[in-house]
């Protein structure tokens, strides 16, 4: 290693480049200290000492070392605001639990979620074409075409689960295997998602599921690296920061262009008035809707694709981590809860004919339950309702507190699912906890709205996995569908080696996310 660090040191380019770093640093220490707290209001400051210099970076510093005190300590200011500064990340005004409702409530035109997003993922720089952001035609289909054709594509579903499994997991009956979850996960998910967005041959190509895969972890990292920057230095240093996610554009761009010019020319040349049906996937309807828009910009090939780039992003992360937590957890667990779960599922499909469908998917309400609750006690966010001001006169909280445009502003997220006072036993992964909680309003004759709300999409004030309110996450239908598919099917092929203890999670920023090196043992069952 000394013999390594000495060569570079000679390398004729080094002084350059250490000087630039060496000007980066300080450039990025002045300019925290005198210009990023002029917008925020006068509040306590999570994670500051009293009387200390400086309490703001110091305070970035100490919660980005320990997210989890510093997300309950905002979360214990009950009826006050506080200043919540995160490292590699934004600074957030962090509003007490009960303003939760009043803030999902706020109009789009005084709190922004769209504005937020962009800025907290850095997209004008981490998405080579800004304007899949902010113009995001992509959002009407997936609440519309995508949620009403989810049932219909449960079956090439299914199929591209038992493939895309198989090959991760193998099909040996014998022998237990030790597999790493998140790494083999992501490929399934890649696979199976892509299925309902470009369909068979593209879901299975390896190049196209590097470049998407790839490009979806890039941008987290990118945002994190130029968030650790001052806004005037963005611009400059962005084009290498971002060089990852441009090559992986790039790559996955030439995969579609061919196969999207194909179905321009084969919509094109039917004639006026006939409706032909055509492949029922994202890509599908992306092509069709750009053909009703007024902006041939829409219609573009490339644009076409980011789209589908930018579903991928929004489906393979989440969506990933999701089943990731679920099998460590039930693996973690008792036998009995994975004996439960195939009882069931078998009891399910059979009185729906052996169907595997919307209906009997719904009928799943254990196996339902398993899912929203691997994602209560391993939310991956710690806030919750992540809004930008954008009224140019501000808003003013219930309590009082005045905040700027400009200023980023949120709820709680990771401490309310952890509040016994919300969640019995709230530290603890109680697979059925949702289940039973329908079951005992089932007896009481509750509606099938009453029962509804702790089915594993509904979202509620304490429970915003899915975010809450008008802007709650409009993929999450297809996404839970997926997932009851995916884990039903793990459950009923494979045989787990249960483990004494699960493998801790990880913070990322603000953000939790799954142990990704964590193994589990497994084999194929011998189904008769």
């Amino acid at each position: 290693m000394g013999h390594y660090l000495h060569a570079i040191w000679q390398r004729p380019e080094t002084p350059l480049w250490l000087a630039a770093a060496l000007f980066v640093v300080g450039f990025t220490a002045i300019y925290r200290l005198l210009f990023s707290d002029r917008s925020l209001p006068d509040l306590a400051i999570v994670g500051a000492k009293p009387n200390e210099w400086f309490p703001l970076q110091r305070a970035r510093w100490r919660n980005t070392v320990d997210m989890k005190t510093a997300t309950v300590q905002a979360y214990e200011s009950r009826d006050r605001a506080c200043i919540f500064p995160i490292g590699a990340s934004q600074v957030l005004v962090h509003l007490p639990h009960k303003e939760l409702q009043w803030l999902a409530e706020r109009p789009d035109s005084d709190v922004n979620v769209l504005a937020q997003i962009i800025d907290m993922l850095q997209l004008d720089y981490t998405v080579m074409d800004p304007g899949l952001v902010h113009r995001p035609s992509h959002i009407p289909l997936i609440a519309g075409a995508l949620t009403r054709e989810t049932g219909n594509l449960v079956p090439e579903l299914l199929d591209e689960i038992e493939h895309s499994v198989s090959e991760a997991w193998g099909t040996d009956t014998q022998a237990f295997k030790e597999i790493a979850v998140y790494p083999s996960m992501t490929k399934v998910v890649g696979q199976t998602t892509n299925r309902a967005f470009v369909g068979l041959p593209y879901c299975r190509d390896p190049a196209l599921l590097e470049a998407a895969i790839s490009f979806a972890q890039g941008i987290p990292v990118a945002a994190a690296l130029l968030h650790s920057l001052p806004a005037p230095l963005r611009p400059l240093l962005a084009p290498f920061i971002t060089l990852p996610n441009r090559i992986n554009t790039n790559r996955f761009f030439r995969i579609l262009r061919s196969d999207i010019k194909q179905r321009q020319a084969r919509l094109s040349s039917q004639p006026t008035g006939t409706a032909e049906k055509g492949r029922n996937d994202f890509l599908e309807w992306s092509v069709k809707q750009a053909q009703t828009l007024d902006d041939p910009y829409f219609g573009k090939p490339d644009t076409l694709a980011g789209r589908i780039l930018i579903v991928n992003f929004t489906s393979i992360h989440t969506t990933s981590f999701a089943i990731t937590h679920a099998i460590l957890d039930l693996a973690a667990g008792k036998q009995e809860y994975i004996d439960e779960l195939r009882e069931e599922i078998t009891s399910c499909l059979a009185a729906h004919g052996g169907r595997w469908d919307k209906r009997s998917l719904a009928d799943m309400t254990k196996l339902d339950s398993v899912l929203r609750e691997s994602q209560r006690i391993n939310s991956f966010a710690t806030t919750s309702i992540n809004r930008m001001v954008v009224n140019p006169a501000g808003i003013t909280t219930p309590s009082g507190v005045h905040i700027k445009p400009g200023v980023m502003v949120c709820a709680p997220a990771y401490p309310v699912f952890h509040d016994p006072a919300i969640y019995s036993h709230a530290d603890e992964f109680k697979p059925f906890r949702f289940a039973e909680q329908r079951a005992a309003v089932a007896q009481e004759g509750a509606s099938a709205t009453q029962k509804a709300r702790t089915a594993f999409t509904t979202a509620s004030p304490d429970y915003t996995n899915f975010g809450y309110g008008k802007h709650a996450c409009p993929g999450r239908f297809f996404a839970a569908t997926a997932l009851r598919l995916t884990l039903a099917y793990m459950v009923m092929n494979y045989d787990f080696e249960l483990q004494d203890k699960r493998a801790e999670n990880s913070w990322f920023a603000m953000n939790r996310i799954p142990p990704v090196s964590a193994t589990i043992r497994l084999r194929r069952r011998v189904v008769r």
